[in-house]
């Protein structure tokens, strides 16, 4: 083989190289870019629901009822209030539900009925008898009317407090989120879940109601429609 071949032969095989080569070098360079994005990524999270996670916790409702010196019983604007804050009351897990009355305080005897009152309008809206405690604590001043406080605990979807502010957020050199960013959508999106372990995974399925189901595929099969086709020019 003369040189001139030899040299035409290495030219066509280092030409016919080349791809796999240029393959190779771009697997390479492809790769180490994943490399560093997935640890850059992962040690810095600038996700809103990474930052400002839902939980689910035990979490205390309180609701204070205020009792003037001269009242003898539960009013109808507290038996509202009362109403309203039981609601939300998981009478299968039956909680135990605290009513405090204050005791050295202005209005001592109109607190002590109230609270006796709010214990049986407890009972009538559904809380066990057993699960009532009524207790007392020390009010902040001889002086004052302190309230009737009721109080249960119960599981709730729930975020941190929102509101910091470490930094400047026109701080955005690295086009990040700040740290108080999606924390409030967070806060609302917990408030709004009836029941927060939906948010655990989805619940066991229901059994078809088979009486809607029919009266839906007979209104399907026996309706009759009149197509008018509309011409317009």
């Amino acid at each position: 083989m003369s040189g001139i071949e030899r040299k035409m032969r290495a030219g066509s095989l280092s030409r016919s190289a080349a791809p796999v080569v240029m393959a190779v070098l771009a697997a390479a360079l492809l790769g180490g870019c994943a490399k560093r994005d997935s640890v850059h990524v992962g040690s810095v999270p600038d996700d809103y629901r990474t930052n400002h996670p839902i939980v689910i916790a035990e979490k205390e409702e309180v609701l204070d009822l205020p009792v003037a010196a001269s009242d003898r019983g539960i009013t109808r604007a507290q038996k509202i209030a009362i109403e309203g804050f039981i609601s939300g009351y998981d009478r299968s897990a039956a909680p135990v539900v605290s009513v405090l009355a204050p005791v050295n305080a202005a209005n001592d005897v109109a607190a002590a009925q109230l609270s006796h009152d709010a214990v049986a309008y407890l009972r009538g809206n559904g809380v066990p008898e057993g699960r009532i405690i009524v207790s007392s604590y020390d009010a902040a001043a001889p002086d004052v009317s302190a309230p009737v406080r009721i109080s249960y605990s119960s599981m709730q979807a729930q975020t941190g407090k929102c509101g910091r502010w470490p930094e400047d957020i026109l701080n955005t050199a690295e086009n990040k989120h700040y740290a108080n960013f999606g924390c409030a959508s967070q806060a609302n999106l917990a408030a709004q879940v009836a029941v927060p372990t939906d948010l655990l995974g989805p619940r066991k399925k229901t059994p078809i109601d088979a009486t809607r189901r029919g009266v839906a595929i007979d209104e399907y099969q026996t309706t009759v429609t009149e197509w008018e086709p509309e011409i317009q020019y």
